[in-house]
């Protein structure tokens, strides 16, 4: 099976095993793990914020920075089908007991002149709007990538109205790979970040969340609660680390292959549109009469996997275990399709 589902299907490479294998470990909830110690070390300084602490996955970074930066009663700004509201079992309103503002915006992205016009006023009737989410990239707007400029003028917008700004970057490398920005570039913006090593960059598990020494102290703490403390993690935490180093620039294959995809797929009969490709996710939007159960049933005949993404919606997500070759047979076989 060429298996499209999602970035996160992928299997360690060899180095990456090997760097796992002789990984030197510890007690993580003592803090004594050497390798995870060294990742967390390693991706704060490469985005030039001090501190960072390593959990079990990017749902749980996510919550466990909206757990930091708010108190019950309050409430959290972000786009209507961003990850933190949509995809996290409604985990802002469980964990932390806060109210999501739901904004609209153009492939799931928000304006700062949309947050501003969105933040409650000093009145007992209304949350107290304490906290902006974003997502870079953006998963349901097909791998969309935010203009960096617009982040600035957000993180302005936050830093006037003194409100915390978190990025869920789960994807956040296809978008510094893509836009040729750097870590730094999306470190000084944020008050926390999400990062996730399991998606594009390959590695089995495990996401980190960067922050200030405070908030990550205070994290530390959320994560315990979480159930998110992990013993030898650094077996983990050694292919985050082989990630970073080996795996990162090899994105803009992923980002082509997905191009490439879209292009041939937007040819297709049964296809009204492909939403623009930026990175590594193709969308495909079917012509009326075309269910994504449909197209999902036909492609498994074909030995193609991929996800429903919403009414007449499939989602491609290309990753490093998709080559070219794999390339080949999938738009051979979408051709061959018969609507």
């Amino acid at each position: 099976m060429i298996d499209l589902r999602s970035d996160t299907v992928t299997k360690p490479t060899s180095g990456m095993l090997d760097a796992m294998m002789s990984a030197e470990v510890g007690d993580d909830v003592f803090g004594s793990d050497p390798s995870v110690n060294h990742l967390q070390e390693k991706i704060s300084n490469l985005f030039g914020m001090e501190s960072a602490v390593y959990c079990p996955s990017g749902t749980m970074t996510n919550q466990i920075a909206i757990r930091v930066l708010t108190q019950p009663q309050d409430e959290v700004i972000c786009h209507k089908n961003s990850h933190i509201y949509l995809y996290e079992g409604g985990g802002m309103m469980s964990n932390s007991m806060v109210s999501p503002k739901l904004l609209e915006g153009k492939r799931g992205m928000l304006t700062a002149s949309q947050i501003e016009e969105s933040i409650n006023p000093n009145d007992i009737h209304f949350p107290r709007t304490k906290m902006v989410g974003v997502e870079n990239t953006m998963n349901k707007g097909g791998g969309a990538l935010y203009d960096y400029e617009e982040l600035v003028r957000i993180s302005k917008v936050c830093q006037e109205k003194n409100l915390f700004f978190h990025l869920d970057g789960a994807r956040l490398f296809n978008a510094i790979v893509a836009s040729n920005r750097s870590p730094e570039d999306f470190g000084k913006l944020f008050n926390t970040i999400s990062i996730c090593f399991s998606k594009g960059l390959g590695a089995p598990v495990g996401s980190v969340l960067l922050g200030s020494k405070e908030h990550i102290s205070e994290a530390l703490r959320v994560r315990k609660v979480f159930g998110g403390g992990m013993r030898q993690s650094g077996f983990l935490a050694a292919a985050c680390s082989y990630a970073l180093d080996h795996q990162v620039d090899r994105l803009n294959d992923d980002h082509r292959r997905a191009r490439e995809l879209g292009t041939a797929s937007a040819e297709l009969s049964f296809v009204k549109a492909v939403v623009p490709v930026e990175t590594n996710i193709v969308i495909l939007e079917l012509e009326d009469g075309f269910s994504e159960g449909w197209l999902l049933s036909v492609l498994a005949k074909n030995g193609i996997e991929a996800v429903g993404f919403g009414k007449g919606l499939v989602r491609f997500v290309t990753h490093l275990n998709f080559g070219d070759d794999e390339l080949t047979m999938t738009i051979e076989k979408l051709k061959k399709i018969k609507s």
